[in-house]
């Protein structure tokens, strides 16, 4: 059908979308199509294409076994995955697995049943292709750039991702990650295993090799992967260890005279490919399209050989995506690489040398034309933005092809060779160019001046019209004449092209004296002896001119669409009478051609008008896009059009001779070969060009529209209808032949045959299979249709088909075949050519000896096969006797079943074994992976059982096997528990995972596992757990965590209840003891507002005149026996060490006040341990630390109730009648504690003197209740005020009020300068000058004041530097605080005149700051 072709060229960033077959078959993917192309060591021919997907596709691989080596498979961007027949070039079956866009596929040389592919959201699916069956895996959520199935084992595949990792799957185990190689960063481009197994080929090291040896037995062997990324390395991997035994960095190459600089990010595709055979040699592409051979094994820093070195240009000019090797049966090992430079290459792996080189196209194929001078010389225009000009004459070289690009910038649409000069070619462009190129030299082309605004459709040489015909006479001149989208036809001078180009209207116009305006101008196409042009028009008229003036001869009325193309007839060795043959093609599908000799020969003084066509060619189903006359036939013409065919005519006949069908889209182009009658080439939308011959065409006629072929659907139905003898509907026909029987009249014999034609080329993709199913389909359907009411049971399939088939003929036949059988039976000459069982003598067999019979089961097999019945060729294997062969064939499909196990054993233990294994294999296919364990079983693989199970994560099926038929110590037991725990506690059932920690004997885990979920009752039943479990350290931290969040939610009882089950805890005890005391009295006096308690103890209360401590002291000793002669672990000693273990963090402000209580109860229970333990100094230490919890987190009433409660007679120096304990005030910490407490004291005066100021009427209490406050305030205060004006204690806090004050001003000044640094506010132009000025001196005087600051503060630093530790260590209430209100006290209460003069002088030595002055000056005048 085809001779030579130019294919699309292959998709690119794919990281598989080309592969060869073991035959020598190269399968590419470039668009949405498979192009097959066969190679060899010298040439290279193409001969189809698989068409089917919607979208690119993204990926393609053949089966590498020898019995299926023809089928093949492929994945595109639309989601699908497409199996083929590459040798019927059909469509076997689909797969819809995917979601979303497929980046790589590859049939696995492992199982010629496997297919892997994933997709772009990292979900990787297998394929079945005996079944048709799919599972779906999703390893890593990432996007997944290629993946490669081991050549070694069917279960690995290498899956690789955009961000650079690489994992390795087992897809027996449902995808689980095995190995995770990390080493590259960023995107892995291409992988492949080492072609042999064992990972000892490429250590040279003695001790590398000693170390690879030292694998344990039962480890696998393993086998060497290589990567190549975008990170412009190549990675060696060992996928037994999981990590990388070799880096190898791309060379950088000199090209075109320039190095490539390694800090430049150059554009790759680091494609790498292990050839068969060849475990130390690897090939990868590098930059710039080069190909690089490495030898792994070699030592030293050049690794590497390059491809092509034997003679310049050999090399791609672009980076390589794709390549794939191929051993031929002479031993030669060939490769082919596919480029962005749209070329596929040929290399010999032994000389690196390239054999030969097939250029591809990668766009429309608008234009072709051959050379009128140079013979065989092909120029096209393509939509790549390249012009080929091919030389087809090469014996030498098929595909001698060179590519312009110099000067364009868009598509070529528009080609036209110089009638005269060789290697002159005009073009046009999509975006309104024309240029004329020297195919001959390398130098650009020259351009016209004049731009089109729109694309260039039709260029033409010609005879020059005015202007440029003046003075041109007798010179045998021509110029060019380019037609565009605008409307308007330009006449460029060739000699002046840079010059204007002028507008033949105008002298359309001028000449014919036409006023309005003309149509716009489609087409032209000049008469070969350049005496008459004709112009096709947008309204679809075609007007025709005399040259040079371009007087209007005729105009042609008959097509109503706009005219696409025109041809004149040639006048070399043809007739006379068709030398004037127009014909013109338009946007109605119809052909018209117009014979103009009376009107060119015998001008008309007025324009004629034409509406008859001389020849009307009829047959195509839509616009018309290019036309050719055949240069060595009268009369016979080639059009090509959008219904995707090009068709030969007879004109003269006006009789259809030849229809070609290889192109799947429209066509653009076509011409005639002018060496070869029988030849014509052809390009369209499907970015092809295609060489056939006309001879060799099946058909003959164009396809039928869709429509029209529905029509005449309806009508050949309706004739059925009426028909007096019912024949059955009408079926799809097959090779031309209906499925009815009967006669049929030459117009239905012609309308079935165009159907046939329209059935083959608009289901090209269906295989035989389908077209039956189709059948059997439609004719069921009918007769479902004719007979609703007529319900039958289904008749089960005949065992023995062509046998019962041959009993169904006439009475003759079934009566000859007695005798027949007669004849074989007792005659000793049986009748010629009769075999019974086989040919038309099948049925006999069933009558016959054994071997007939045999002979008839073989042709019942081959038509099961045929029909797809796969479970009665197994039976009648089995009927045979041959079993094994019978297993074998139903193991290969997939279609094993229990009673084929059952019957297995009777092949012996071997055949049986291996069957179980297969059915175990399929019912995992199936997802049935109890019953495959429990097959498993019956041939004694426990442990491949639990591993099958355990992988599919049947766990708990797994543990229970294992603990029914192994011993209770077995490793892997606690194994499954653990990997089980595992999983529940990823899928967050902790209770669960708890248990199977619990039964791997892993208590501690347990645990610890129960406390992820953090509540109250996980974390007590977890201490529990762990106290039973003897893991005491646990349990007591545990218990200690609930106790705390129990405590913090006020539920004191629960607390207690679970540190109760802790003995080592009770020091923990008797802090949450305090901590609900303190707790419970603050909320009973009012102090703070508190939520709804959720349990107390009846203990927790103050009773009479108790202090808090002594009434601490009383529960420890009635609730916890804890007093000062316990012993044990109730001793003070050790209760006092065990809270001291208890961290408390730093005092703030920011902290809740639940966890400042916590903290105070902490430091007042260690207070009171150490009163009992008799240590005064630790006494005073904590007790100052649990007021100053309370005072430094800014809970000022909270504080003085607790001071209160500590001290209710307002002296710290005495801390307990009842047991007559005091205190030392001579203390710094006991001396600071006093000053806390009498600062709470000194406030409580003021506010009754406020109370009593402001009288009744703004106060709540009683007249007895005022009285009482007038009598207490004017006794005076009821505490000692002299210890709070501490003039040291002043001074310390005066210097770091000062230090405090100067780095405020430091950090104001130091962002000032930053800012000004940054650029301040844009200023006007007439106060430059001054404030530059105010700048300087701003400048000179922040300098002065950051010395001055400074010094100051290195002044206040040693002050503080010499103030005693004691005082800064325990600090005091504000002592000018204090000052100011003892002095506003003074004015209605009893305050001595020493302690009123004390404050003064304090106030006037340190209150220095603007507030104090302020609120001081009524005292200070």
């Amino acid at each position: 059908m085809r001779e030579r072709s130019l294919p699309a060229s292959p998709n690119w960033y794919s990281s598989r979308c080309s592969d060869v077959s073991s035959s020598g078959l190269l399968g590419v993917g470039a668009k949405n199509v498979i192009y097959l192309i066969e190679v060899s060591a010298a040439s290279c021919r193409v001969t189809g294409e698989l068409a089917g997907h919607r979208d690119l596709v993204s990926g393609f691989s053949f089966c590498q076994h020898p019995e299926q080596s023809h089928v093949c498979v492929s994945s595109s961007t639309d989601g699908s995955v497409h199996f083929w027949d590459s040798n019927n070039k059909t469509f076997i079956s689909k797969h819809a697995a995917h979601q979303s866009p497929i980046s790589a596929v590859h049939w696995s040389p492992a199982d010629k049943n496997l297919v892997v592919s994933g997709d772009e959201k990292g979900v990787v699916v297998c394929h079945w292709f005996h079944t048709g069956d799919t599972a779906s895996f999703f390893p890593e959520p990432r996007t997944i750039f290629c993946l490669t199935c081991s050549p070694h084992s069917w279960k690995s595949v290498a899956v690789g991702y955009k961000d650079g990792m690489i994992v390795l799957i087992d897809i027996s185990k449902k995808g689980e990650v095995m190995q995770r190689l990390r080493g590259h960063d960023n995107e892995i481009h291409s992988l492949a295993w080492s072609p042999l197994i064992g990972e000892d080929a490429l250590y040279t090291r003695a001790e590398d090799h000693e170390a690879t040896n030292g694998v344990s037995a039962g480890e696998e062997s393993g086998c060497f992967l290589a990567s190549g990324s975008k990170d412009q390395t190549v990675r060696i991997w060992s996928t037994a260890k999981g990590k990388g035994v070799m880096t190898l960095k791309l060379p950088f190459l000199k090209r075109r005279g320039s190095a490539v600089d390694p800090a430049v990010k150059e554009r790759i595709w680091l494609n790498v490919h292990w050839p068969k055979g060849r475990a130390t040699q690897l090939v990868s592409s590098c930059f710039s399209g080069e190909l690089a051979m490495w030898d792994l094994a070699k030592t030293g820093k050049q690794k590497w050989s390059l491809f092509g070195t034997s003679s310049e240009g050999q090399n791609h000019s672009r980076i390589v995506f794709n390549t794939s090797s191929v051993q031929l049966q002479d031993g030669r090992e060939l490769l082919i690489s596919t480029s962005m430079d749209r070329e596929i290459k040929c290399w010999d792996l032994n000389s690196l040398s390239c054999c030969w080189t097939l250029p591809t196209l990668g766009g429309h194929v608008y234009n072709l034309t051959f050379s009128p001078v140079g013979v065989g010389c092909l120029a096209l225009g393509v939509g790549d933005n390249m012009i080929r000009v091919w030389n087809t004459l090469n014996s030498q070289n098929q595909y001698d092809i060179r590519s312009f690009w110099q000067g364009i910038k868009s598509k070529v649409t528009a080609l036209a060779w110089h009638p005269k000069k060789e290697g002159s070619l005009a073009f046009g462009t999509d975006d309104g160019k024309v240029g004329i190129y020297d195919v001959f030299s390398s130098k650009p082309p020259q351009i016209s001046g004049s731009y089109h605004r729109k694309t260039v459709y039709t260029l033409a040489w010609g005879p020059p019209v005015p202007p440029l015909s003046f003075g041109a006479e007798g010179k045998q001149s021509y110029s060019l004449y380019s037609c565009a989208g605008e409307g308007v036809i330009l006449q460029h001078e060739p000699a002046r092209l840079n010059g204007e180009a002028s507008d033949i209207n105008k002298l359309i116009k001028d000449t014919n004296n036409i006023q309005h305006k003309l149509s716009p101008h489609t087409d032209l196409s000049w008469k070969p002896d350049g005496t008459v042009v004709a112009i096709g028009n947008e309204d679809g008229s075609i007007d025709v001119y005399q040259a040079p003036s371009l007087t209007l001869l005729c105009s042609i009325q008959q097509h109503h669409k706009i005219i696409n193309t025109l041809r004149w007839h040639h006048d070399h060795g043809s007739p006379p009478e068709l030398h004037c043959l127009l014909a013109s093609g338009s946007s109605n599908a119809v052909v018209y051609v117009h014979d103009l000799r009376a009107v060119i020969e015998n001008p008309p003084e007025s324009p004629a008008l034409l509406t008859e066509p001389y020849r009307r060619l009829c047959g195509h189903t839509a616009k018309i896009t290019s036309m050719a006359w055949s240069p060595h036939h009268s009369g016979r013409l080639v059009t090509a059009s959008y219904d995707g065919t090009a068709q030969v005519w007879d004109v003269l006949e006006e009789a259809a001779v030849s229809n070609y069908r290889g192109h799947t889209g429209y066509l653009l182009c076509v011409d005639w070969s002018p060496v070869d009658p029988d030849v014509i080439w052809t390009g369209g939308k499907d970015f092809t060009v295609q060489e056939w011959k006309v001879s060799e065409q099946e058909f003959t006629k164009p396809p039928k529209g869709k429509k029209m072929g529905l029509l005449q659907e309806k009508k050949q139905k309706k004739k059925n209808k009426t028909a007096s003898v019912s024949v059955g509907p009408v079926g799809p026909k097959i090779n031309g032949e209906p499925v009815t029987e009967g006669k049929q009249t030459k117009t239905e014999q012609a309308l079935s045959e165009d159907e046939e034609e329209e059935v083959r080329s608009t289901n090209s993709l269906e295989s035989p299979a389908a077209v039956n199913e189709m059948q059997r389909k439609s004719t069921s359907a009918a007769k479902t249709k004719d007979k609703p009411d007529l319900m039958k049971k289904k008749k089960p399939r005949s065992m023995l088909p062509l046998s019962t088939s041959m009993d169904h003929r006439p009475k003759e036949q079934l009566l000859q075949d007695c005798v027949t059988l007669a004849s074989v039976r007792h005659s000793s000459a049986p009748p010629a050519g009769c075999v019974p069982g086989r040919g038309d003598y099948v049925h006999l067999g069933l009558f016959h000896d054994r071997e007939a019979l045999y002979r008839m089961f073989e042709a019942e097999e081959e038509s099961h096969v045929e029909a797809g019945h796969y479970d009665s060729v197994v039976y009648l294997r089995l009927w045979s006797g041959d079993l094994q062969g019978a297993l074998q064939l139903a193991t290969e499909r997939g279609e094993l079943n229990d009673h084929l196990l059952s019957i297995s054993p009777m092949a012996g233990f071997e055949v049986w074994s291996r069957t179980v294994e297969a059915f175990v294999k399929q019912l995992c296919l199936q997802e049935q992976f109890l019953k495959a364990a429990s097959h498993l079983l019956s041939i004694n693989k426990l442990y491949d059982a639990v591993d099958l199970l355990r992988s599919n994560k049947l766990y708990r099926e797994a543990i229970a096997l294992v603990k029914a038929r192994l011993p209770a110590d077995q490793p892997l037991l606690k194994d499954l528990f653990t990997c089980w725990a595992a999983v529940l506690e990823k899928d967050g059932h902790l209770s669960a995972a708890a248990k199977c920690y619990l039964g791997a004997g892993c208590s501690f885990d347990a645990a610890k596992v129960i406390t992820r979920k953090n509540d109250v009752p996980s974390l007590r039943t977890a201490a529990d757990l762990a106290r039973i479990s003897g893991e005491e350290a646990l349990g007591q931290s545990l218990a200690l965590r609930c106790a705390k969040d129990l405590a913090a939610a006020q539920d004191w009882v629960g607390a207690q209840e679970v540190l109760s089950s802790q003995s080592p805890l009770l020091a923990h005890r008797l802090h949450l003891c305090v901590a609900e005391l303190v707790a419970a009295t603050l909320a009973d006096s009012g102090a703070f507002p508190t939520a709804s308690c959720v349990s107390a103890h009846p203990w927790a209360t103050l009773k009479g005149s108790h202090t808090l401590q002594d009434r601490v002291r009383d529960i420890w000793e009635e609730e916890f026996h804890v007093c000062l002669n316990s012993d044990g672990n109730r001793s003070v000693d050790a209760l006092l060490q065990e809270l001291r273990s208890v961290e408390t963090p730093a005092r703030s402000a920011s902290i809740p006040f639940r966890q400042v209580l916590l903290y105070s109860s902490v430091h007042l229970a260690r207070s009171l341990l150490s009163w009992l333990w008799n240590d005064d100094g630790q006494l005073v230490t904590e007790l100052w630390q649990a007021v100053a919890w309370l005072w430094d987190a800014g809970h000022f009433g909270i504080s003085a109730m607790f001071c209160r409660l500590l001290f209710p007679e307002g002296d710290v120096r005495v801390f307990s009648r009842k047991h007559s304990k005091t205190l030392q005030l001579s203390d710094g910490e006991v001396s600071s504690l006093q000053a806390l407490v009498c600062y709470h004291r000194l406030y409580e005066c003021w506010w009754r003197e406020s109370a009593v100021q402001n009288g009744p009427g703004s106060c709540s209490e009683d007249e007895a209740g005022m009285a009482e406050l007038k009598e207490r305030s004017s006794k005076g205060p009821d505490f000692e005020p002299s210890v709070l004006l501490s003039e040291p204690h002043a001074a310390c806090q005066a210097a770091q009020r000062s230090v405090r004050e100067i780095q405020e001003r430091l950090s104001a000044m130091i962002l000032q300068h930053s800012r000004l640094q940054d650029g301040g506010p844009s200023l006007t132009a007439s106060s430059d000058q001054q404030q530059a000025a105010a700048e300087v001196e701003q400048r000179s005087e922040e300098q002065e004041t950051f010395l001055s600051l400074s010094s100051q503060m290195s002044k206040f630093q040693e002050v503080l530097a010499n103030i005693p530790n004691t005082i800064k260590m325990f600090p005091r209430p504000d002592v000018v605080e204090c000052c100011l209100v003892l002095l506003h006290l003074s004015k209605s209460s009893s305050i001595s005149d020493v302690l009123r003069q004390q404050a003064i002088d304090l106030l006037r030595k340190y209150g220095t700051s603007p507030s104090v002055l302020k609120a001081s000056r009524g005292f200070l005048t």
